[in-house]
C-alpha cells in the first residue's frame, strides 16, 4: 500500500521535538511494509505560517499572515500533486489539510488532533465540507470524535497517538520533582501550575509566549532527553484548559509516573481518576495544589498509580496497537 501523508507540522531534523509522534507513526508504518511518503512545509514555501508557535499560534501572533494562507495551501497542493498520483491513499493530518487532500482526487482519510477544533469553531461550514468528503475520519480521542460527529462526520474511528513504553524505568529523584513538559502558553495551564506548585520542586521544560512568567523554565529539550526527565519525576502535571490527546500525559504514564491532569478532552481517555492518576477541574489552582500535595506526600500511592498508568498506556497506546489500528483503518477506507 502506498500512502501519502500530508502535514503542516513534522520534525525537520534529528531531535526536533515538533510532533515527534507523527514521525514515529510514519516509521512504524514503514516497518510494517507500507510505502509512506510525507509532504510537509519543509518542502514548500509556507511564509512563516508553519512551525514556531504552530499554524494557529502563528496566525494569532501575526493576523496579517492569514492573507497568505491561500498561497501556502496552493504551494502545499503543488508539492503534493505529483507525489499523490501514485498513492493508493492520502492521509491528511489536521483538518485544514483535508482541503489539500480533497483537491488531489485520491481517496483520503483525515486525522483530527485537537487544534483542528479551533478551525471548526471559526468556520464550521468548511469543517463540514472536509469531514464529509473524507473516506474515514480518525480522531485521537473520544472527545474529538464527538466533536466531529456534531459537524456531520459519519465514518469516525478513535485511534490514539502512539508512545514508546520503555522496558524498564529508573527511580525518581530525591527530593521529589513535579514535571511540566510542553508549550508555555495560557491554554496549557502553566500559570495556574506555577501558583499551585509554590514551594515545590517544579521542573519546567518547554518554550512559548509565557516563558518570561515561568521562573526557571529550561526551554525546549530534544525529545530523546524527555525520558530522563520523566524518570526523575515523582509526578507529572498536565493542567491544560483543553487537550485533543495529551502526548506528554501518555509518555509520562508509559514511564510509570502518576499524572495530575485537568479533566478535559483526550486526558479523560488516559487518566482514570484514582486509578492511573488524579483528575482536577481546569483552571482550579486549589484543586491542582491539593492533588500534587497528595501524591508528593504518599510514595506508595505514587507507585500504585504509576504502575497502573504504565499498563493502561501499554494497552491503549503501544505502537503495535496503534499501527495495527491505523492499517486497519486504511484498508477500510480503501475498501
Amino acid at each position: 500500500m502506498k500512502v501519502l501523508v500530508l502535514t503542516t507540522s513534522y520534525p525537520r531534523f534529528e531531535g526536533d521535538p515538533t510532533v515527534n509522534f507523527l514521525r514515529e507513526a510514519v516509521e512504524c508504518l514503514r516497518a510494517r511494509g507500507l510505502d509512506v511518503d510525507v509532504v510537509s512545509p519543509a518542502g514548500f514555501r509556507h511564509y512563516g505560517i508553519a512551525y514556531g508557535a504552530g499554524v494557529m499560534g502563528n496566525l494569532r501572533r501575526a493576523p496579517w499572515r492569514g492573507l497568505l494562507v491561500p498561497s501556502m495551501l496552493r504551494n502545499f497542493r503543488n508539492a503534493a500533486r505529483e507525489r499523490a498520483a501514485e498513492a493508493d491513499l492520502v492521509d491528511a493530518h489536521w483538518l485544514p489539510n483535508g482541503l489539500v487532500a480533497a483537491s488531489l482526487k485520491r481517496p483520503f482519510v483525515l486525522h483530527v488532533h485537537g487544534t483542528d477544533a479551533e478551525v471548526a469553531r471559526r468556520a464550521p461550514w468548511l469543517a463540514r465540507r472536509v469531514l464529509r468528503r473524507a473516506r474515514l475520519v480518525i480522531c485521537v480521542s473520544n472527545a474529538l470524535a464527538r466533536a466531529v460527529g456534531e459537524l456531520g462526520a459519519e465514518n469516525v474511528r478513535v485511534i490514539p497517538n502512539g508512545v514508546d513504553v520503555p522496558e524498564s524505568v529508573g527511580e525518581e529523584a530525591s527530593p521529589p520533582e513535579v514535571l511540566f513538559a510542553g508549550r508555555l502558553a495560557r491554554e496549557k495551564g502553566i500559570l495556574e501550575l506555577v501558583q499551585a506548585a509554590r514551594g515545590m520542586n517544579l521542573v519546567v521544560v518547554g518554550d512559548g509566549p509565557l516563558r518570561g512568567r515561568v521562573p526557571g523554565a529550561r526551554g525546549t529539550v530534544p525529545h530523546d532527553a524527555l525520558g530522563t526527565l520523566y524518570e526523575r519525576a515523582a509526578v507529572v502535571a498536565c493542567p491544560s484548559h483543553r487537550e485533543g490527546f495529551g502526548v506528554v500525559c501518555a509518555e509520562a504514564m508509559a514511564y510509570g509516573r502518576p499524572v495530575v491532569a485537568s479533566a478535559v478532552g483526550g486526558l479523560l481517555d488516559l487518566v482514570v481518576d484514582g486509578e492511573t492518576g488524579l483528575l482536577v477541574p481546569p483552571r482550579d489552582e486549589g484543586a491542582l495544589r491539593a492533588a500534587l500535595e497528595r501524591l508528593l506526600g504518599d510514595r506508595s500511592l505514587r507507585r500504585r498509580l504509576g504502575e497502573a498508568a504504565r499498563e493502561r498506556v501499554r494497552e491503549l497506546c503501544s505502537w503495535q496497537r496503534v499501527t495495527d489500528a491505523t492499517i486497519a483503518a486504511y484498508e477500510e477506507a480503501l475498501a
